[in-house]
């Protein structure tokens, strides 16, 4: 099963969007963005970093979860994990997130 990239409206007039396994589950979150067009130029560098490892960048929560950044060229955060239990479960978000990226499907759910 392929990935899914949501593009989904956040908020007033602000977008948002998240990467979803084939099993469905949410791998990679974004921020806020501005606009439709700030939030798809997003997906974009996600696909394209997720196949750089070096643009992922682990870190942990100050309650000790380990999650990830993936971050673009200029060095700006394009999306976020959720919080995993152990460092495997981050490494294979990882492993999930550049494997599903590049090749994701996208649905647009903004304008539902």
């Amino acid at each position: 099963m392929a990935g899914t990239f949501e593009l989904l409206p956040s908020g007033t007039g602000s977008f948002r969007f998240v990467l979803k396994a084939g099993n469905h589950q949410v791998i990679l979150s974004s921020q806020s963005y501005a606009s439709r067009a700030a939030a798809l130029n997003g997906i974009e560098s996600v696909r394209t970093n997720a196949a750089q490892p070096e643009r992922f960048e682990r870190r942990e929560s100050r309650a000790g979860e380990p999650y990830f950044v993936l971050k673009a060229g200029n060095g700006q955060i394009v999306g976020q994990s959720e919080m995993y239990a152990a460092a495997s479960g981050m490494e294979n978000g990882i492993l999930s997130v550049a494997r599903n990226a590049p090749e994701a499907e996208l649905k647009d759910l903004s304008a539902a």
